[in-house]
């Protein structure tokens, strides 16, 4: 996880660039493309982050929810879109890493299709159940599928997402049997859960805060490698008996490759005035996310690391996917 620091450093060496970037201004409405259904950590943080950047660009900056194939439905129009800063993505850790190593024909390709603006926030992820479930802790919920293998399943906003790898790489570490089941987003999941529809939830904390403080559901543990500034009582799952593991969902922002520098740049220095605002900082925290900003070469430096990890990850719990 990076340290609160480094969202609200503002290095002096940037200074220049972001003087620089303002000889370039979007001429029509700005498109933020969310490749996730609203109602989740990525369109709640694309909304933070829309509204002030259109204030800053002088243009309306519209949220776009195009769900779909793990989040490829959406980067791919941004991939395909007019290289002119116009049309943007809210980045995921499963769009920008993970889903290169789960699908083997991808329609763009992450390392050459598209521009890195700036990293945005970071959240943990959660395993979380409906009180139905005979459960209070991690290690209780583990040894129940273990006396009943196949039994139980847990939700995901959808394959690829880092619930799902989170999820997978638990199986893998512990042995035990629990399916798995795709939504189209966390706002379908989580209706599916209150309701006892599906006993389990591995997904970006986020969402589920306001359901859990009500009592509505009951958060096992936590997959960040220490306890999570939100829900500081709950234990991480290394914690809970599952040594050395963390999965840490990002968010950033990202434009078609071909986009002009000029823009870039004037973006990402927009992008850095947002993560820095303390206000904005402020909403961040009150929905559980960290904020963490990087620049756009930061930004690749950071997904290049996280490559490292999710294509060990995805080989291990060999899941592939169509």
């Amino acid at each position: 996880m990076l340290s609160r620091r480094s969202a609200l450093a503002l290095p002096a060496l940037l200074l220049p660039a972001a003087a620089s970037a303002q000889g370039w201004a979007p001429n029509r409405s700005v498109r933020l493309i969310v490749p996730f259904t609203a109602g989740g950590a990525t369109d709640v943080t694309a909304r933070i982050v829309a509204e002030r950047l259109g204030a800053l660009l002088g243009q309306t900056v519209v949220v776009d929810n195009r769900p779909g194939a793990g989040g490829n439905l959406g980067t791919d129009m941004v991939a395909k879109a007019d290289p002119d800063g116009h049309t943007l993505l809210l980045a995921t850790i499963g769009t920008a890493s993970i889903n290169q190593f789960l699908y083997p024909r991808l329609p763009w390709n992450p390392q050459t299709d598209l521009a890195s603006i700036g990293l945005i926030n970071n959240v943990t992820n959660a395993v979380v159940v409906n009180p139905s479930v005979r459960a209070n802790t991690l290690p209780e919920l583990l040894e129940l599928a273990k006396r009943e293998p196949g039994k139980l399943n847990y939700g995901t906003p959808g394959n690829g997402t880092s619930g799902h790898m989170c999820g997978e790489f638990l199986k893998f570490r512990t042995g035990v049997d629990i399916g798995h089941v795709p939504y189209r987003g966390t706002g379908a999941l989580i209706p599916d859960l209150l309701g006892g529809r599906i006993e389990i939830a591995v997904d970006n904390l986020p969402a589920y805060i306001p359901h859990i403080r009500e009592g509505r559901l009951r958060i096992l543990a936590v997959t960040s490698r220490e306890r999570w500034f939100a829900v500081p009582e709950t234990p991480t799952v290394g914690q809970s008996g599952v040594p050395d593991f963390e999965a840490v969902a990002w968010f950033g922002m990202q434009a078609p490759a071909r986009t002009p520098r000029p823009a870039v740049d004037r973006l990402s220095a927009a992008l850095r005035e947002i993560c820095a605002d303390p206000a904005v900082q402020s909403r961040f925290r009150e929905i559980g996310a960290e904020p963490s900003y990087l620049d756009g070469p930061g930004f690749d430096r950071y997904i290049a690391a996280e490559n490292e990890k999710w294509r060990e990850v995805v080989r291990r719990a060999n899941v592939r996917l169509e």
